[in-house]
């Protein structure tokens, strides 16, 4: 009887890494939210890239709340709750 060659499970698909953007969205989802150098360390990005970010998301229409830090401390960036404008 000749051999056939046997199939080989397929492996399922590599989950793709998510993109910067999700990344700097998940960031700023957190309850402690973050500041410009957790944007800038997540991403690799410089500062004006991750201000730009920022901006994109409310060209897009997400509301982007900002916290000033206290006494020179970094300002704080969240997604604002549900209908709260920003």
């Amino acid at each position: 009887m000749p051999k056939t060659p046997q199939k080989t499970p397929a492996s399922p698909p590599a989950a793709t890494p998510p993109t910067k953007a999700a990344q700097v969205r998940d960031l700023l989802t957190r309850p402690e939210g973050a500041t410009l150098a957790d944007l800038c360390a997540a991403t690799g990005w410089q500062p004006h890239s991750a201000r730009a970010a920022l901006s994109r998301l409310r060209k897009d229409g997400t509301a982007i709340e900002r916290t000033a830090g206290e006494s020179g401390a970094a300002s704080i960036y969240r997604i604002a709750a549900a209908g709260a404008a920003g």
